[in-house]
């Protein structure tokens, strides 16, 4: 890989404006694809899931999917855009591998979701507007596979294998007007974005939204402009990023390179670029098409699309709760702040802290296992917290056994423990490893006249009036019984047997 000269991230932005435009594809979850009864599940044999109209051959006709419209306007609706009243899909014309028919069914200038917005909030609370374009719809591609060569890339690539399974499956591609005014933050507004749509595709229902998975993929495009400029400068187009921290390092990394570019006297080449998940950098893919390019023209196998007014605002009337409303209310229902509401999301522990609250849980003590021994686990293990094998309703059940007094903080985290281990619920952690709090007030006695016996230095201290060094014999005693002890009711009895107020 050819090193690339960069500027600090200071420096450039001392110079330049960013300005991005951020293109995000998102896989429909339909059970068939956009225009043709196919299936679209995935693990299937390559071109298994294959048939005349989506491998494009003569005299196959294609069928829109009703359920992908239906997607398509949620989405709109949910990106406060308009709904056409009419809208066509249009033929973009280009020639690669992947695409068997050498066109793909997209829409172009009549898209079905225009003028739109969605508001995202980056840390520190401030929000930020981004303003969208379109959001229209096409079809996927199939997938190649490169056989030898360095980079897994065509370039060097001894031959292709080619799967069409995926050509087809419905896709809707969001795309934002011209982000200004974020300045360093740029990169932390690019995530925000994505993060936040990844919320609201997921809470519509239209798709998982599952990134690592390519379900939901973006395109990041980027330029600079010399403070005081009204021209914008020559974009490149960080092709198919695939995570939240990938579209930030993206974004930070073609600020940085271009602003060497620029600064060296060079020229910034509108091209499109891949992104290195390894080191975070990117580097040249091809030269990028102008629309113009791609031949754009109506497609003719296809009757327009025009939902009627009363299916739109049907569908609007339907829509759910949209992420950022809901945030606002857990947040006041749980008496937390903006900030530890960030800290929720940015783990992706909202769902499961909700629904551990359903199965009875308080909202203190769902929030305090997620977002600590879990977050530590997942963070170790390197998966994500709804990974884990532990269920929300599980996890309700351990704080009720603390709330109980069964449990202590220490023996929740060896249940916790236990049932990641795959021994079992809570109860049953509990009952094989023998782990219920010491409650009985006669072992708990004589495990505390024990620990008195043994240290008698420490007693004569507590009873000189040095309370505090009550905290000694609490730990012999919680040592002796193996965490198992109720630590407050434990002190409660040592000033007791010493005669000492507490």
């Amino acid at each position: 890989m050819t090193v690339t000269e960069l500027v600090s991230y200071e420096d450039a932005l001392a110079a330049y404006d960013p300005v991005m435009g951020l293109e995000v594809h998102v896989e429909l979850g339909t059970t068939t694809k956009m225009f043709c009864g196919c299936s679209t599940a995935l693990g299937a044999e390559a071109n298994a899931q294959t048939c005349p109209t989506c491998l494009g051959l003569p005299g196959s006709l294609p069928v829109v999917n009703e359920t992908g419209v239906e997607s398509a306007i949620k989405i709109g609706l949910a990106l406060n855009c308009e709904i056409a009243e009419w809208c066509r899909f249009a033929r973009k014309n280009y020639f690669y591998p992947d695409m068997p028919k050498n066109f793909q069914t997209s829409q172009y200038d009549e898209p079905i979701a225009f003028n739109g917005y969605l508001d995202v909030e980056i840390d520190g609370g401030e929000v930020f507007r981004v303003e969208i374009e379109r959001a229209h719809m096409e079809e996927d591609t199939g997938k190649s596979t490169h056989i030898g060569g360095a980079t897994g890339r065509i370039h060097g690539a001894q031959h292709s294998l080619l799967d069409y399974n995926r050509a087809g499956i419905p896709l809707i591609e969001i795309v934002t007007k011209p982000i200004e005014g974020a300045g360093d933050r740029a990169p932390e507004v690019a995530k925000a974005y994505v993060a936040e749509l990844r919320e609201l595709i997921k809470a519509l229902g239209v798709s998982e939204a599952r990134m690592e998975m390519g379900q939901m993929r973006c395109d990041v495009n980027l330029s600079l402009r010399p403070h005081g400029a009204d021209k914008f400068g020559t974009r490149s187009e960080t092709k198919n990023v695939n995570s939240l921290r990938s579209v930030e390092r993206a974004a930070r990394f073609e600020i940085q390179r271009q602003a060497a570019v620029l600064g060296g006297g060079g020229t910034v080449i509108q091209e499109t670029r891949h992104f290195h998940e390894e080191d975070g950098s990117t580097t040249p893919g091809r030269v990028k098409e102008e629309a113009e390019d791609y031949r754009y023209f109506p497609e003719p196998d296809l009757v327009p699309v025009a939902p009627s007014r009363e299916w739109v605002e049907e569908l609007r009337g339907a829509l759910p709760e949209l992420p950022r409303v809901r945030r606002t209310r857990l947040r006041e229902e749980w008496g937390i702040s903006a900030h530890e509401m960030q800290s929720v999301l940015n783990a992706g522990a909202i769902d499961l802290i909700t629904a551990t609250i359903d199965a009875g849980a308080d909202a203190a003590s769902a929030r305090k296992w997620w977002m600590g021994e879990l977050a530590r686990r997942a963070n170790e293990d390197g998966v994500d917290l709804a990974s884990l094998p532990i269920t929300p309703v599980q996890v309700a059940r351990v704080c009720a056994l603390v709330a109980e007094g069964s449990l202590n903080d220490k023996l929740a985290r060896q249940v916790i423990e236990g049932v990641l281990a795959g021994e079992g619920d809570p109860d049953a952690v509990v009952q094989a490893r023998g782990l219920k709090v010491v409650s009985d007030e006669g072992a708990l006695g004589a495990a505390v006249d024990e620990a008195i016996a043994g240290n008698a230095a420490i007693a004569d201290k507590i009873r000189g009036g040095k309370v505090a060094a009550a905290g000694a014999l609490v730990g012999a005693v919680m040592k002796a019984t193996r965490g198992q002890a109720d630590a407050a009711r434990v002190r409660e009895l040592i000033l007791e047997k010493l005669g000492v107020e507490g």
